[in-house]
């Protein structure tokens, strides 16, 4: 008996693998035939002969056409003649790494990574900091990130060979892709996906090339169709001049800018920079929510070569934007001392928008009591409070160098990620002026933003005064934290520590004791239109004046003083329902957890956040 092997489609017979009389196995190939420039097997249908073959290489086939015939197999007794099967057929894959373009594919990747550049390395090293590749990999979970672009080299066929481009400009000077952080945290994988970039100061010193904005613009895409953190490391000397395979003329249709801006308030974007950032990476750097940069960084709009451009002078790039310059005007929020740390704490800071987590440790709420000194002019540190109140080790303050008048930080209390700002006593006794309202107002909106509760700690004698202060436009800035606090999204809680006295107060309300969700006060609270010391010299300068002697008038004005303190103290304003009540302050964690786990998800809706 024979069985005709037919043809499935139409086509040209383009090889005959077998001839008649050759034993074939089930599934053994038996012919190729070319359709619509592709090659198919013709394969055995059962195990058998060729008995006969049909049709000559080059021949035409119709579907259903017979190439050749197969007879029965040979006896069992002489079936070890026969093929072994054929697993895998004639034109399948290997399975090894022998096949030339995989190879290539390997090689190329592996080119770019840092042990296939030991001269790169090494001129790192030399600097004291480390690549870009182990910058992303210390933030990303081992092993979790898949990179976008590795491949890529730098727009400059015209002027460079390929293979020097290929050897020397990987990734196009840009690493770039999306991994896991902080898994160990976070179960979720979700929730523990970021998107992680670095600029590669060893490939032509970090510039941003034609091929970079690209890749730049996938990821910022992808940030914000997936809703992913971005954290991108921005060391590098701005927009490259060398370029020479892009159309136009100035550049300045490119993307990047356009869309990084657009991902503020959507995602949160947190910026990490050691050493030179100038111009194009700076202005990135300046888009992020929060940036953090090491000790020897120097950051600025325009470089060396952009400031003589200028006519402006001639500097060392070592002159522009110090670390001391750009922490204490706020454009820094957190200064590391080196790059390891720097990616700790963005790892960090990721976290926080990131969600609970379910391990936390609370501190000795008993110890809160004696934090606000029973001497109501006594100054006391503000931080102590929020280091006492909030779960052990969550606290990062951010700004600490600018607006030091307020405190923000980001905490959490029971593993919930907060934001909190305070007033600090130590400063202007906690008044709050020009820098300290754009600190505070930003943070709002940061925290807004990314749907973090506010916990405010309220202890300020009210808005700075003076024609010094106001030359600092003071009435615009500081109406700015009414206006962001007043239009808040996400809870807010309001613990008055000590003052609380006129607009300042009520600013750090949100426009109201009403405002929050509660508004509580410790025993050491004191509240009024406005402080109580000038209060009692307007409200009282005839009888202050008609005091016989400097001893009497002090006299009568302690008095004064110690009558509107009776009557402003928080136990006094709690009896009128102005506040929602005075507690002990070791209970303070209670209320703001019953508060937060009432109140329903959050998710700001601001269309983006100030960079100041």
């Amino acid at each position: 008996m024979t069985i005709d092997v037919v043809s499935e489609l139409q086509g040209t017979v383009v090889a005959l693998l077998v001839r008649p009389g050759e034993a074939v196995r089930f599934g053994g190939a038996l012919a190729l035939v070319e359709s619509m420039k592709m090659h198919h097997e013709v394969v055995a249908p059962a195990d058998g002969v060729v008995a006969s073959i049909a049709v000559v290489e080059g021949a035409t086939l119709a579907v259903g056409d017979v190439l050749m015939s197969l007879g029965d197999p040979v006896d069992s007794d002489d079936d070890a003649t026969l093929p072994p099967p054929d697993i895998s057929s004639a034109m399948a894959l290997p399975t090894g790494l022998d096949r030339p373009d995989l190879t290539e594919v390997i090689e190329r990747h592996e080119g770019g990574l840092d042990a296939a550049r030991p001269e790169a390395v090494a001129k790192r090293r030399r600097r004291g900091r480390r690549t870009a590749r182990e910058n992303v990999a210390d933030l990303v979970d081992e092993g979790s990130l898949i990179e976008y672009g590795p491949l890529v080299i730098a727009a400059q066929r015209r002027r460079r060979d390929l293979a020097d481009l290929i050897e020397n400009t990987p990734g196009d000077g840009l690493v770039a892709g999306i991994g896991d952080v902080n898994g160990d945290l976070f179960a979720d994988e979700r929730t523990r996906k970021c998107i992680a970039m670095s600029y590669d100061y060893t490939v032509l010193a970090g510039t941003q090339g034609t091929q970079n904005h690209r890749k730049k613009d996938r990821l910022f895409e992808l940030a914000e169709q997936l809703r992913l953190p971005v954290v991108f490391f921005t060391e590098g000397g701005g927009g490259r001049p060398g370029d020479t395979d892009q159309l136009g003329v100035s550049g300045l249709d490119c993307l990047a800018f356009l869309w990084f801006a657009e991902l503020s308030g959507t995602v949160p974007l947190i910026g990490v920079n050691a050493g030179y950032c100038f111009a194009g990476n700076a202005a990135l750097l300046g888009c992020c929510d929060i940036v953090i940069a090491t000790e020897d960084s120097n950051i600025g709009m325009g470089g060396p070569a952009m400031i003589e451009g200028g006519g402006l002078g001639v500097y060392e790039p070592l002159e522009i934007g110090p670390i001391e310059v750009q922490r204490a005007n706020g454009v820094v929020d957190i200064v590391a001392a080196d790059e390891a740390e720097a990616t700790t704490i963005a790892k960090r800071l990721v976290g926080y928008f990131q969600g609970s987590v379910e391990l936390w440790e609370s501190p000795d709420q008993t110890a809160l009591r004696d934090v606000v000194p029973l001497d109501r002019l006594r100054a006391y540190d503000i931080r102590r409070v929020i280091d006492g109140l909030f779960d052990v080790g969550s606290v990062t303050e951010l700004r600490r160098d600018f607006g030091l008048g307020m405190v923000t930080a980001l905490a959490r209390v029971e593993g919930r990620p907060v934001g909190v700002v305070a007033n600090n006593p130590h400063h202007l006794a906690g008044a709050i002026d020009s820098d300290g309202a754009d600190k505070a107002a930003r943070f709002m909106q940061l925290c807004d933003a990314h749907g973090l509760p506010v916990i405010t700690l309220c202890d300020t004698p009210g808005m700075m005064v003076g024609p010094d202060v106001e030359e600092t436009a003071l009435v615009r800035h500081c109406s700015r934290l009414f206006v962001t606090g007043a239009n808040l999204s996400v809870p807010m809680v309001t613990v008055v520590t000590r003052k609380s006295y006129g607009l300042g107060a009520q600013a750090m309300m949100g426009g109201s004791t009403k405002a929050p969700l509660a508004c509580l006060s410790w025993p050491t609270g004191e509240f009024g239109g406005m402080g109580l010391e000038g209060a009692v010299r307007l409200g009282y300068r005839k009888e202050l004046e008609a005091a016989a002697s400097d001893a009497e008038r002090e006299a009568l004005f302690n008095t004064m003083v110690d009558r509107m303190y009776e009557h402003g103290k928080a136990v006094s304003v709690a009896t009128h329902f102005e506040i929602d009540d005075v507690i002990d302050p070791a209970d303070t964690r209670r209320w703001i957890t019953t508060l937060l786990a009432a109140a329903p998800p959050s998710r700001g809706e601001r269309p983006n956040i100030d960079t100041w």
